[in-house]
């Protein structure tokens, strides 16, 4: 059996306009508007089930693209960074900067109190292996960094290469196959 797994990326907010670890903040107004604007020109993919990150921001965008009947799925909710949330790189940077690098070079350290690039991977490939029991599509708006972790373990990157991986606010990328045999087709725009 095949599954399809639509992978949207959030719209834009002001937190990832200032590269702000997830504050919990809402999609500004161009978010907003981008996401209708996809909505309208009929660019949105249909599935049989709906899955958001556990945000604000992914339930907007979801709202805006007028995608009804989500569910909130613990298991894609963004990097817990811990005591870093609402701060930027450069300001975490500044005042820890040990710790930074431990953690952009080390995927099993969370100096931040939070969760390691690694755990954070490994939970997110549970949910996309439990989607391989669906037939059909599923669609999904999640947080970048989600879409940043499936990527690198569908490529069987190493995980560092988490952090090489740029995904757009807006964005589809999907996967079909099976749980262990995951095809990629990456970054199209959904305006």
């Amino acid at each position: 059996m095949t599954s399809r797994v639509f992978l949207i990326s959030a719209a834009i907010s002001e937190a990832l306009r200032e590269a702000r670890f997830d504050d919990g903040s809402p999609v500004d107004a161009s978010g907003l508007r981008a996401a209708r604007t996809a909505a309208a020109a009929g660019a949105v993919p249909a599935g049989g089930r709906l899955w958001l990150s556990p945000t604000v921001r992914c339930r907007q965008t979801a709202e805006a693209l007028g995608l009804e009947g989500g569910i909130d799925v613990a298991e894609l909710a963004p990097l817990d960074v811990g005591r870093w949330r609402g701060a930027t790189l450069a300001e975490v940077s500044a005042e820890e900067p040990e710790a930074v690098a431990r953690w952009l070079s080390d995927p099993a350290s969370a100096p931040h109190d939070g969760e390691s690039v690694r755990a954070f991977c490994d939970r997110v490939t549970e949910r996309l292996d439990a989607a391989a029991g669906f037939e059909g599509r599923t669609v999904a708006v999640v947080e970048p960094e989600v879409v940043r972790a499936l990527v690198v373990r569908v490529l069987g990157a190493p995980e560092p290469a988490f952090w090489r991986v740029d995904v757009p606010p807006l964005t589809v990328t999907e996967l079909s196959g099976r749980a262990g045999r995951w095809n990629l087709r990456a970054g199209r725009p959904l305006a």
